[in-house]
Order: structure tokens, then sequence, then C-alpha cells
């Protein structure tokens, strides 16, 4: 399976069709101590605005309680870069699935004590990868 490292995240194809991979990821999201705060389905939002077809794809906006009152502790206005984002999409006949690099979040914030929340945000997010690289 295609598996993409970007320097803001990661994106791996799955084998999964949509539904099935949307659905996946909000249970591994719960299973890592994430809750949705918002799903934002994009492919709808563009057809009905702009009558232009990108596929299926939503953005979930996952929250980890106890990380982003850390984060909004040592920054109140690093919220700008919250929630973590989580991507579903499917086009070109495949699933892909993407997550933010919570590193690269706190990088932008400038916080060095905050590593050790973005190492453990990250590896739960790449863990919620790992979980949708097979089918359950």
């Amino acid at each position: 399976m295609n598996h993409t490292q970007l320097s803001y995240g990661t994106t791996r194809d799955i084998a999964l069709d949509f539904p099935d991979a949307l659905a996946r990821a909000k249970v591994l999201l719960a299973e890592q101590g994430f809750g949705i705060l918002c799903e934002i389905d994009v492919a709808a939002r563009l057809r009905s605005k702009l009558g232009i077809d990108i596929g299926d794809y939503v953005i979930l906006g996952a929250c980890k309680p106890d990380s982003a009152s850390r984060v909004l502790a040592a920054d109140p206005d690093a919220g700008l870069l919250l929630p973590c984002n989580v991507i579903v999409r499917r086009s070109a006949g495949h699933t892909t699935v993407g997550v933010i690099d919570a590193n690269a979040m706190v990088t932008i914030i400038g916080h060095d004590e905050l590593a050790s929340v973005a190492a453990d945000v990250s590896a739960r997010l790449n863990a919620v990868l790992d979980g949708l690289g097979s089918p359950h």
C-alpha cells in the first residue's frame, strides 16, 4: 500500500472502501483517546456550492482532550492549529487516509516543552494509520 510522508503529515492508501474506512478511522481514533469535534464533508460542500465532484472526502477534527489542554495552557492562540485533522478520501479507485503531524504543529507553535505531547499525539495518530493498514 502507498505510504506518503509529507512535511505536515502522513497519508496511506488502504484496502477499505470509503464508508468502512471512515467508520474504522473513527473507532481507531476513539481507541487512541481522541474524540471527534467536527466532521466536514468537503465533497458534499464542493458539489453543492461549486458543482464539482472530487470523490468522497471527509475531514475529521480529532481532539485528545488532555493533550489539547496542555497545548492551550502553554499558548492559548495554539487553538489556531487545533484540532488534529484526519482525512479520509476516495478517488481514482482507492481510499486514502491521512493524519496531521503533531510534531510539525509544535514546531510552528515554538514551545519546546510541548515536544513530548506532540510525540505522543503523533504516535497515536500513526497507530490509527497502522490500524487501517489491514481490513478488520
